[in-house]
C-alpha cells in the first residue's frame, strides 16, 4: 500500500489521504492573492532538467520559484508536530523532507533562480506582496 507504517488511528488515515500533494488550500488561496496583484505565472512546473522536483508556482521570465510548505510535512519551526506513533518513522520522514527542501533551494539558486518558501500558515497577502516585489524587480 504505501511506504510507511500503517495509520494509528482510522482518522488519522482519513488525514493522511485527504493531504493534497498539489493543489493545496493554502497553495489555492496564495495563487488567487498572487492574481489578485496581477501576476501570472505557470504551476508545478520542472525548472531544471534532470530534476525530477517540482516548483509549486513558476515565474519563468524574473526566475522566481515559490513552493508552499506544509507545516507538518516540512518541519515547520512554529507549527511543525512530531508524531508519538511511529515516532521514529515520522522524524525520519520529515527531516528528509526538510533536507530535500535545503538541496532543492541549492540547486536552484545554483541555478540562478530565486527560491521563495511560502508556511501553510502565513497569510497570502502578504506572502504574494513579498514575491510579487521580488517578481517586479527582476
Amino acid at each position: 500500500m504505501g511506504d510507511g507504517p500503517p495509520a494509528s488511528s482510522e482518522a488519522a488515515r482519513r488525514r493522511m489521504k485527504a493531504t493534497r500533494a498539489k493543489d493545496s488550500k493554502p497553495e489555492l488561496n496564495l495563487r488567487s492573492a498572487l492574481h489578485r496583484l496581477g501576476l501570472r505565472f505557470r504551476l508545478h512546473q520542472r525548472v531544471i532538467p534532470n530534476l525530477r522536483r517540482t516548483v509549486d508556482v513558476v515565474f519563468r521570465p524574473s526566475r522566481v520559484a515559490v513552493f508552499v510548505d506544509g507545516c507538518f510535512w516540512h518541519g515547520c519551526p512554529e507549527h511543525g508536530t512530531w508524531p508519538k506513533k511511529n515516532a521514529k518513522w515520522w522524524r525520519d520522514k520529515i527531516e528528509t523532507n526538510i533536507m530535500r527542501d535545503r538541496e532543492t533551494d541549492r540547486l536552484l539558486d545554483e541555478a540562478g533562480w530565486t527560491v521563495v518558501r511560502v508556511w501553510e500558515h502565513e497569510r497570502p497577502e502578504v506572502a504574494a506582496r513579498r514575491i510579487a516585489r521580488l517578481v517586479r524587480r527582476a
